[in-house]
């Protein structure tokens, strides 16, 4: 049970994510948060539940989908997480909705974070150019043709933009999260 007394009380952060999504850059985040006292909901194109994965081949945990993804709106949270996963960002990458939502999280201004892949859809919704940021390093080149300055480190805050290359990096991660929304 969440402590009511957590800085993060109030606070509502939408995870943005469909199958194939790394596990643990969804669940470590999401237990940071929810035990800092946030409210965190599920949000995607994925129909009722989706298929979680260890790495791009090892089948992990199902997670129901709280809300679809062309039902969310910014305006009804805090702060978006996207989570990497090769098949995961590439999926989200391609949908519209997903790029409209990151797209509309950025146009108000809002906290956005993503690992590893996940930083992907930042250049197909326009909102790359001109950020400092990093992902894992397959993804570098699409960021950097979209205009950002890729750099290599544990983890990069740009403004509202706070990016991490993969799970080694979840500890900072997550305390970029939490100082961005107390």
């Amino acid at each position: 049970m969440a402590d009511t007394t957590a800085p993060l009380t109030g606070k509502r952060v939408a995870f943005l994510l469909t199958r194939g999504v790394e596990q643990i850059e969804l669940t470590n985040p999401r237990a940071a948060l929810d035990e800092a006292g946030a409210t965190t909901v599920i949000v995607s194109p994925s129909q009722d539940t989706l298929q979680a994965m260890e790495g791009d081949w090892t089948h992990a945990d199902t997670f129901d989908v709280d809300v679809p993804v062309d039902q969310a709106s910014a305006d009804d949270y805090d702060a978006l997480v996207v989570p990497g996963g090769t098949l995961n960002a590439d999926a989200l990458r391609t949908n519209d909705a997903a790029v409209a939502l990151v797209k509309a999280f950025f146009d108000a201004g809002k906290t956005v974070a993503s690992i590893c892949h996940g930083p992907w859809i930042l250049a197909e919704a326009g909102v790359a150019d001109g950020r400092r940021l990093t992902s894992y390093t397959s993804t570098k080149v699409d960021l950097a043709n979209a205009g950002a300055q890729w750099v290599d480190e544990e983890v990069v805050v740009d403004g509202n933009l706070i990016t991490s290359r993969h799970p080694g990096d979840l500890e900072a991660f997550n305390a970029a999260i939490r100082e961005a929304l107390a």
